[in-house]
């Protein structure tokens, strides 16, 4: 069961198909630049601000390896966000856009 050529044109023209793009669009976009602000922020801190990250908060630990770890782990959370956002609303609206498709 193919598509033809006008079809493709039709679909991708779409309002729904927009819209659908520029939501995904919007959500990667704006997950992707909290991950650089946080990533480069600890980077431009390490680079500037080393006497806050060279904190000892125990005998043989920094204040900068537990910020690292917790970078590490809002990196899981945002993509936890992603996918569950994906799953949830995006899916939903790719499974509607396709039987719509394939119904005509």
């Amino acid at each position: 069961m193919g598509i033809n050529a006008e079809r493709v044109k039709e679909i991708l023209e779409s309002e729904k198909f927009k819209n659908l793009v520029k939501k995904r669009l919007k959500v990667s976009v704006t997950l992707t630049v909290i991950m650089l602000v946080v990533y480069f922020g600890f980077i431009l801190s390490i680079a500037f601000y080393k006497e806050f990250l060279s904190i000892k908060i125990g005998e043989h630990l920094t204040l900068g390896l537990p910020i690292g770890i917790g970078i590490i782990i809002f990196a899981w959370i945002l993509t936890g966000i992603y996918t569950r956002w994906a799953n949830k609303e995006y899916d939903k609206s790719v499974r509607e856009l396709r039987n719509e498709i394939l119904e005509k």
